[in-house]
């Protein structure tokens, strides 16, 4: 959580002094990079990891104790934002569908590992992604880590602009009538930062006139499990809502 390496950013440059109520407090790499000179360990000023705060448990005390969270603006720049950053990902409570694979053989390669990338190249192998949407036009389209353009948003009443964000897309599929942009990950997740889901939906947005659907995914134990995110107002950081969840376990033929 690097708490002692945040303190001393925000003791440096008066932080707690910032009217967060107003607007955010924006911070570059170069002035982290100076506040945390003085530390010996690499996780401790390497920004990268001081930046990564992922889930609400990620948070250095001085976030939690001020209601914070931290949101890229540009390559090296931050802004420290007051509000509600991170939605939950609940526990699907029904029972797993048993889902017997589209397809006719048996795919040999996808059993060697344990990464979420082969889950979930698994899963729309086997027509889940399809099967869950409703929508067999889907095909693989998106991959990999580009740079958003320029768009503005709001948390709370605060405006906030990004542009030449690096956002990554495990996986996205463009069907007829929609672009689906998935966020997977290999382990037992309560919450996630909202951006994740937020960023790359605004990037994809802004190219197509087809309706941008989010989803997180992850393969829990022996089940895939598939939650769906919408943004009722494409605007609003915390317009997200889940829509749709389900778990399946895969049988194949």
């Amino acid at each position: 959580m690097n708490t002692n390496s945040w303190q001393a950013i925000f003791d440096k440059y008066k932080i707690n002094k910032h009217n967060f109520d107003k607007n955010p407090f924006i911070i570059t790499a170069e002035q982290i990079k100076q506040a945390t000179a003085h530390f010996t360990k690499t996780n401790e000023k390497e920004v990268r990891i001081l930046c990564k705060q992922d889930s609400r448990e990620d948070r250095p005390q001085v976030f939690v104790e001020n209601s914070l969270f931290l949101l890229p603006t540009r390559n090296g720049e931050y802004a420290i934002v007051k509000g509600e950053g991170y939605i939950d990902i609940p526990k699907i409570r029904t029972a797993a569908k048993i889902y017997t694979s589209k397809l006719d053989f048996q795919l040999d390669t996808s059993l060697v590992g344990d990464s979420e990338m082969q889950h979930l190249d698994f899963a729309y192998a086997s027509s889940l992604i399809r099967t869950f949407l409703g929508d067999d036009s889907l095909v693989l389209t998106i991959r990999g880590r580009k740079y958003t353009s320029k768009f503005t948003f709001k948390v709370g009443n605060q405006i906030i602009t990004a542009e030449s964000v690096q956002t990554e897309v495990d996986a996205g599929y463009e069907g007829r009538n929609q672009v689906v942009l998935i966020e997977a990950k290999n382990s037992h997740t309560s919450n996630t930062i909202i951006r994740q889901l937020f960023y790359p939906f605004k990037q994809w947005q802004q190219y197509t006139h087809k309706h941008v659907k989010t989803l997180f995914f992850e393969k829990r134990d022996n089940y895939y499990s598939l939650w769906q995110y919408e943004f009722l107002d494409v605007e609003d950081y915390n317009s997200i809502k889940l829509t749709k969840s389900k778990q399946y376990e895969i049988a194949q033929k």
